[in-house]
């Protein structure tokens, strides 16, 4: 009989961040989350034709020492959202896969007007542990809080 704690394989996270649209989302782009993601010693641009020529990759390198090749799957300039997998991780995960969407929008009305809604989602196969899901939890918690710093200028990443 399995042990295992049935668990939800999906998870979102958002933050409001007191800047406009365009502050934020030019950070949004998988060779620059150290400039705002503390968890994170480095983050470059691959060179393309790892996976095909017109693949973008990111590679993450965490302080930690774990170092996670990312594929941008879908980026829109338009909606101001990018979707991305981890094709590689050394050590490896424990689960077969995760895609992630990280989506702004502009606050158009109320107290907020002028600032910026970010949600940081993510969607994980399902044998991805309840352990798993929670450090997602914490690990888009504390690198939206990170943006938030980076953003209106206390700290963050690089």
């Amino acid at each position: 009989m399995s042990t295992r704690i049935p668990t939800s394989t999906s998870i979102t996270e958002s933050a409001i961040i007191d800047a406009h649209l365009s502050q934020v989302w030019h950070l949004i782009k998988l060779p620059n989350f150290a400039h705002f993601w503390s968890k994170l010693a480095k983050s470059e641009a691959v060179e393309s034709g790892v996976v095909s020529p017109e693949t973008d990759v990111a590679k993450w390198t965490f302080k930690d020492g774990t170092v996670q090749d990312v594929k941008l799957e879908e980026h829109s300039a338009i909606d101001h959202y990018i979707t991305y997998s981890i094709i590689t991780s050394h050590p490896a995960l424990t689960y077969t896969s995760v895609i992630s969407t990280i989506r702004c929008f502009a606050i158009t009305s109320g107290a907020k007007e002028g600032g910026t809604f970010v949600q940081w989602s993510a969607h994980f196969s399902s044998d991805a542990d309840a352990g798993v899901i929670e450090d997602a939890r914490f690990k888009r918690k504390e690198a939206l809080a990170d943006l938030v710093g980076k953003v209106v200028g206390r700290g963050g990443g690089k």
